[in-house]
């Protein structure tokens, strides 16, 4: 008996000609993911993608954790893989899954017959195994509506599969299909969730964060390094743009209004921002702005700092308050390194009472007090690429 895993997909089967495309850069995302940790062949057949272990040293349980975080999979089965014998499948059942039953009340069998050669139907099969199994495990109660453990029998072209109660995966999209963007990633809640939503779209992603030394610390910027690399575990490699901000703050506090200091700050980073995306190959900008959350995130400041771009501005949590963004960063594990009291370079030279309802042609004439375009080059000039911790 050897133990493999079987990945279900989700929205892809729903896919028509191109299917296969989508199936194929799951694939990859897979290996490139799953292959350190042990995993040996990846394959997809029949809509479903077997990951088998190198050797008997593979930590399936590991591999199978980190398989649940790759978008594309909806759920992820570990199976024991065996003969497409009835006897041979009851013995297997009984012994991957005893355990399992043993500490179970109730229980119901479902089969799939992918290859119809096979002499028993579905049904069949699942009435055979089923009741075999109710009686060695006679204590166990038939639910065909809520049981605790579904036995699932699996009988495919190569081998038959017994598996139960599979474990939900990220679902989705597979990385990569959907282009390339770039994530404005501050040290708060917001943007990582911002990210995680645009990745689980099937979009590679590629950091940018603003920083403002002296004013913010090191142990800020390496805060956004720790989140880059906890989205990491789902979106893939994750490189980061360190863009020195402190001139263009300074300057802006020396010759600007105060009460529009972050309106102003918001179109440089914007400006910024695209200007590295298009270096990167990316087609569009991602934000974590939230409508109303603060003084910039009005509809009217949105639009002053959106008019910067020529590319997209996708920002997912546009719609969602407070809490439910929690909810998202608590369930990816960001939430606890975003509360971490490192200030960012957006709590730097906050006004005290910034403009809600600006206008553009007065945001345009306060920026003409500052030497835009050679900050903006001064800026670029000092970025620091931070590499992801994967490595294809």
């Amino acid at each position: 008996m050897r133990e493999i895993l079987l990945l279900k997909l989700g929205e892809i089967v729903l896919k028509g000609l191109n299917r296969s495309i989508f199936e194929q850069r799951l694939v990859k995302n897979l290996q490139y993911r799953l292959r350190p940790l042990g995993a040996g062949h990846i394959y997809c057949l029949q809509s479903t993608i077997y990951v088998e272990p190198h050797d008997e040293t593979t930590d399936m349980c590991a591999v199978a954790e980190a398989a649940r975080r790759v978008f594309g999979v909806v759920s992820v089965c570990r199976a024991a893989e065996c003969e497409k014998d009835m006897a041979v499948i009851l013995e297997t059942a009984t012994e991957f899954l005893g355990e399992t039953l043993r500490d179970a009340r109730t229980f119901k069998v479902d089969a799939k017959r992918a290859d119809k050669s096979f002499p028993l139907k579905s049904p069949q099969i699942a009435i055979e195994i089923g009741g075999a199994l109710h009686d060695r495990f006679p204590h166990l109660k038939v639910d065909v509506e809520h049981p605790e453990v579904c036995v699932k029998v699996e009988v495919r072209d190569r081998m038959a599969y017994v598996h139960a109660n599979p474990a939900l995966g990220a679902g989705g999209m597979p990385v990569g299909v959907n282009g390339n963007a770039a994530l404005l990633l501050s040290g708060g809640i917001d943007s990582p969730v911002a990210g995680y939503m645009i990745a689980k779209r099937g979009v590679a992603l590629h950091g940018i964060h603003f920083f403002s030394y002296p004013y913010t610390s090191e142990r800020a910027r390496q805060k956004v390094i720790e989140l880059a690399r906890l989205l990491e575990r789902y979106t893939g490699r994750v490189d980061i743009s360190m863009v020195p901000f402190t001139k263009i703050q300074e300057e802006i506090r020396a010759h600007c209004r105060e009460d529009f200091f972050t309106l102003i700050m918001r179109r440089f980073m914007m400006r910024i921002a695209e200007r590295v995306a298009l270096e990167k190959n990316c087609k569009a900008l991602i934000t974590g702005e939230s409508l109303g959350q603060v003084a910039s995130q009005t509809m009217e400041a949105l639009g002053v700092t959106a008019a910067m771009c020529t590319l997209p501005v996708l920002r997912p949590v546009i719609g969602m308050d407070k809490e439910e963004i929690v909810r998202i960063a608590r369930n990816i594990d960001t939430f606890e390194t975003s509360i971490q009291p490192y200030e960012d370079c957006c709590t730097v030279f906050t006004p005290k009472h910034p403009k809600t309802k600006p206008r553009l042609y007065d945001i345009e004439a306060e920026e003409a007090k500052l030497p835009v375009d050679a900050l903006v080059e001064e800026a670029i000039a000092g970025i620091e690429l931070v590499e992801g911790a994967f490595h294809a």
